[in-house]
């Protein structure tokens, strides 16, 4: 009897060792969590450690560790933490050699923003991935929990690596430069409209289609490191009759670049004209974005020359050094094309290398 129970010992120490080692081998993937639905709760919100305990069958795939950036909802987090959240990711992606990936929580109002920042300013090729969710934790069919293990599988994943910041919710996984919020309340609300998902994260493992092109993450040219304040930009829409004055307000209110958000492929309206000359004139970088939804603005081959944009439709419009300080968006969406330009202000005012850029990225 006493010889099986020694036996019995020896097999249960052998089985806690090969667990631990399985354990061991696992990836180390860390989530940053800033806040967000995914974890406001009623009476309080969810902790990072929390979060990370809200997920089963997490030990199958990862070492998790967690840290509490914020807690906040997206639209109350600030320009200068986002600029200190792309710190913190480049100093454990620079100084933590073994750590696999990393994941953040986000609130989804304002995800698609922050995942385009990290894209442009998280300067390594270990998986970045930004997870949210419709639904918070007190509601019935809360699936945080869900997007947030997926977000770590994707993490863990070395098919990630290299890819650029990622978005994942919904079982899809995104690329940060293509991704926007096309609904206010369904759970299939991220989506990459044109270009389609980059992969998804099905039960038995982690599948990508394709990878992005665009420079990103550890190809990016933006340094963050000494960077302590984005240049303010401003967003200013299209609609009907629209009055100038907003432009002009703007720029006298030390808007160093206006992105518009034009019309169909860069019309404008009212005397938005008046305003982006006016603009120019000061010395302002203007991008042209369209509001539709996609679609590509491409640089102008019309008065302008080197300009970016569509020709001007204010004929009392500044031409030559002026008109190059309009930029044509690409296809990103006005509010991607706003946090490129911040970043593009923090290297250089040239408008033929913010032209570049918006090429590029």
């Amino acid at each position: 009897m006493l010889r099986c129970a020694r036996i019995s010992s020896v097999c249960i120490a052998l089985l806690v060792a090969a667990v631990a080692a399985a354990q061991d081998a696992l990836p180390r993937v860390r989530l940053i969590a800033t806040g967000g639905t995914i974890s406001n709760r009623t009476g309080g919100r969810l902790t990072a450690e929390e979060l990370v305990q809200s997920m089963p069958g997490l030990d199958r795939y990862a070492q998790p560790e967690y840290e509490q950036f914020t807690n906040l909802a997206s639209s109350q987090l600030t320009l200068d933490q986002w600029v200190g959240l792309a710190k913190r990711i480049n100093e454990l992606g620079a100084g933590d050699h073994t750590l696999a990936g990393m994941v953040v929580t986000s609130g989804t109002d304002t995800l698609e923003e922050l995942a385009y920042f990290l894209n442009l300013t998280a300067r390594t090729d270990k998986p970045v991935v930004v997870v949210g969710s419709m639904r918070n934790p007190s509601t019935v069919g809360y699936e945080g929990a869900a997007n947030l293990l997926e977000g770590f599988r994707v993490a863990a994943s070395s098919e990630a690596k290299g890819k650029g910041v990622l978005v994942v919710l919904n079982d899809e996984i995104n690329a940060a430069r293509e991704v926007t919020k096309t609904d206010a309340l369904r759970l299939s609300t991220f989506q990459s409209r044109p270009y389609g998902v980059l992969g998804v994260v099905d039960s038995d493992r982690v599948v990508f289609y394709r990878s992005g092109v665009k420079r990103n993450t550890a190809k990016s040219e933006f340094d963050i490191s000494s960077v302590t304040k984005l240049p303010r930009v401003d967003v200013i829409m299209t609609y009907q009759d629209a009055d100038g004055d907003l432009i002009k307000s703007a720029v006298d209110g030390g808007a160093k670049g206006i992105v518009l958000a034009t019309a169909g492929a860069g019309a404008t309206s009212g005397t938005q004209p008046d305003g982006v000359s006016y603009a120019l004139k000061k010395g302002v970088i203007v991008v042209t974005t369209t509001r539709t939804g996609s679609g590509r603005i491409a640089p102008s081959q019309g008065r302008g020359g080197r300009g970016g944009g569509p020709p001007t439709d204010n004929p009392n419009a500044s031409t030559g050094e002026e008109l190059r300080r309009r930029i044509a968006g690409e296809d990103l969406a006005p509010v991607k094309a706003r946090v490129l330009l911040m970043l593009a202000l923090t290297k250089t005012s040239d408008p033929l290398e913010i032209q570049r850029m918006f090429s590029e990225y």
